[in-house]
């Protein structure tokens, strides 16, 4: 081709290079596989060094042993509030969820129609008073009539006697005896006669006072039923969601209650404890209440500051879980805990002697199986099984697997494998805890 111009190679020509390019071009694979070799020796160096752990003895110490169950907490008296008349809500005088006292007024249901009730019992009862009143004094006046016929049948009695007297002597005639008999037959009847309207008239009274005493008791009925559409708290706690709104018929056949006050503190926490668990401390304790104090472990894993006791036993045994419910009552300032929180109660039960510890750390866990890594005497690692008991305070005890004075591995625990050689060093543990707080 003409000067100047790039010479096209075709794909059947070969690239010509001198041989001391060739070399050139060579040296950067060279250094490289040089690099290559040593990283390799590196790492086949670092791979028999001897990993440096930390390692503990596992001691023996007298720790208590703690019984914990799953708790529901509630107040220790829930108050369903329900409408004792029926009638609509108008008015809501609390807010939901603050405390409320004893006799604070929560709800109003509309009292006019039950404050006309109550003008109408009072109408009939001061009906009833005055219907009363006439029968007593009718009462009164056929007594007084009663007396006067008594009286004028004395005088007949006395003239009858002195006109027979006379007419014995043959004095009077005898028509003034006949005159004399009528009158004091006639008197006689009207005595009889006014004695029966006396007993009518009394018999008037004590239908009157009836009357009254119907009247005043349906005054009073009234009067409660009025006082009924003020619906107050029946004691010191904190009240519930409203179930019913402004507006409703509210009334005894509700099925739903207003609302409910609870009282708080104390708070209640109710356990179900198994019937062995129950014929076990029953018979510890002779059949006496518990006096153990209780911690109450909350949902994030806090304790509650304030210690619960024992309250009661329910009478019975469920049936259906083979459990008895057992409550605890736990001082509640400030109403923090509230009913329906699940948190588990804790006690102590027992202590345990000699118990071995270990760190909760030196404790692997792979789908539940619990395992340890023991140094021996020359430094060599193995792999064990270990049964645990209760966690306390960054211990745990072990039911098995262990021996006291045995080694494990606190620090490092993922460098060593089974068989390995290690070189130990002492871990400082803290102090050995006498109780759990947690």
């Amino acid at each position: 081709m003409a000067r100047g111009r790039a010479q096209l190679i075709t794909p059947t020509e070969e690239i010509r290079v001198p041989r001391q390019g060739r070399v050139l071009w060579a040296l950067p694979f060279f250094f490289i596989l040089l690099a290559l070799a040593g990283c390799g020796k590196g790492a086949s160096s670092g791979s028999t060094s001897v990993p440096t752990v930390e390692v503990t003895e596992a001691i023996t110490r007298d720790v208590p042993v703690y019984g914990e169950w799953v708790a529901t907490l509630d107040g220790s008296v829930n108050a369903s509030i329900r409408a004792q008349v029926q009638g609509y809500l108008i008015r809501q005088l609390y807010r939901e969820g603050d405390l409320v006292r004893k006799g604070q007024v929560l709800l109003q249901i509309d009292p006019r129609p039950f404050k006309a009730a109550l003008d109408q019992a009072e109408a009939d009862w001061q009906q009833a008073n005055a219907n009363l009143n006439k029968a007593c004094a009718l009462l009164e006046q056929a007594k007084a009539e009663l007396a006067r016929m008594e009286t004028e049948h004395a005088i007949a009695e006395a003239n009858l006697r002195r006109i027979r007297d006379l007419s014995q002597q043959q004095l009077v005639s005898q028509k003034d005896l006949d005159d004399a008999v009528a009158a004091e037959e006639s008197a006689r009847a009207s005595v009889g006669a006014e004695r029966a309207a006396v007993i009518a008239a009394q018999a008037t009274v004590a239908v009157s006072q009836a009357a009254v005493s119907s009247a005043r008791a349906a005054r009073e009925k009234a009067r409660l039923n009025l006082s009924f559409t003020t619906i107050t708290s029946p004691l010191d706690g904190i009240a519930g969601l409203a179930k019913a709104q402004v507006g409703n018929l509210v009334g005894p056949g509700s099925p739903e209650e207003l609302t409910t006050v609870s009282t708080l503190d104390p708070i209640r926490a109710y356990v179900p404890l198994s019937e062995l668990e129950y014929l076990q401390h029953m018979q510890q304790s002779r059949g006496r209440a518990l006096k153990v104090p209780l911690e109450l472990i909350l949902a994030n894993g806090t304790i509650h500051p304030y210690p619960g006791t024992f309250a009661f036993a329910d009478r019975q045994v469920d049936e259906r879980t083979g459990t008895i419910k057992v409550a605890a009552l736990f001082p509640n300032p400030g109403n923090i805990l509230r009913p329906g929180q699940f948190a588990r109660v804790r006690a102590r039960i027992a202590v345990r002697k000699a118990a071995l510890l270990i760190p909760q750390r030196a404790i692997m866990e792979l789908q539940g199986i619990h395992q340890v890594a023991v140094v021996s005497a020359d430094n060599r690692v193995s792999i064990r099984r270990v049964q645990l008991g209760q966690r306390m305070d960054g211990f745990c005890s072990v039911e098995e697997g262990l021996a006291p004075g045995d080694r494990v591995v606190v620090e490092g625990i993922q460098k060593v494998r089974d068989g390995m050689t290690v070189k130990s060093i002492p871990f400082s543990p803290p102090s050995p805890p006498s109780s759990p707080r947690q």
